[in-house]
């Protein structure tokens, strides 16, 4: 277990390897779990703002359910998720599937088309890394959970790149935690954890 700044990090974050193969998994982590992308409750916000721009992208089935569960629904076990579809194998409301039969955020679409500044839910922006508060709310957990089967061509994939979890999802990390934080994490990767001036 590594720790930072009360932040609880599994070392298979550091020692395994992933590289997302889309042509494998068709992004099936937009469908396949027990409830919609958790969001904060600063996201939820963002969700309600940008929903309109988001709008043209989605099919007319979300649409439908968005208008009828709301634009985000409480979940007894995650909290604050999108909602899904229940009708196309729980697929979230937010998912675009493509005629490759690829899933994709409407709302990262929405921002590589320069539509929105905002990319999606930074829990899906993480997978397979997933960061849970703790009992008592004073620490973060943080672990490595890739699907056992859908998530297998991506380990293949980061093995063969050798590509560590950590830095396939710099991105998302430094967008959750910071840039020291990732820094810090890096440097614990390579060894030099000596090195680090970590705060009370």
């Amino acid at each position: 277990m590594i720790v930072i700044d009360k932040i609880l990090i599994s070392e298979d974050v550091i020692d395994k390897k992933f590289v997302c193969d889309l042509s494998k998994c068709k992004g099936g982590c937009c469908e396949d779990g027990a409830a919609g992308a958790p969001l904060s409750k600063e996201e939820l916000q963002l969700v309600t703002d940008l929903y309109e721009k988001v709008k043209p992208y989605l099919t007319k089935d979300a649409i439908a359910e968005i208008e009828k569960k709301g634009k985000y629904v409480y979940d007894t076990e995650f909290e604050w998720v999108t909602p899904t579809l229940d009708s196309d194998h729980e697929i979230c409301v937010y998912g675009i599937r493509g005629e490759n039969g690829i899933i994709k955020c409407a709302f990262e679409q929405a921002y590589n088309d320069g539509v929105i500044p905002w990319k999606k839910p930074v829990s899906c922006h993480l997978y397979p890394i997933i960061a849970k508060k703790g009992k008592h709310g004073d620490y973060e957990r943080v672990n490595y959970e890739p699907r056992e089967t859908m998530c297998s061509p991506a380990c293949a994939l980061g093995e063969k790149l050798k590509v560590p979890v950590y830095q396939f999802l710099k991105e998302p990390i430094i967008r959750m935690w910071g840039e020291d934080f990732y820094n810090a994490l890096d440097t614990i990767a390579k060894g030099e954890w000596e090195e680090i001036d970590f705060k009370e």
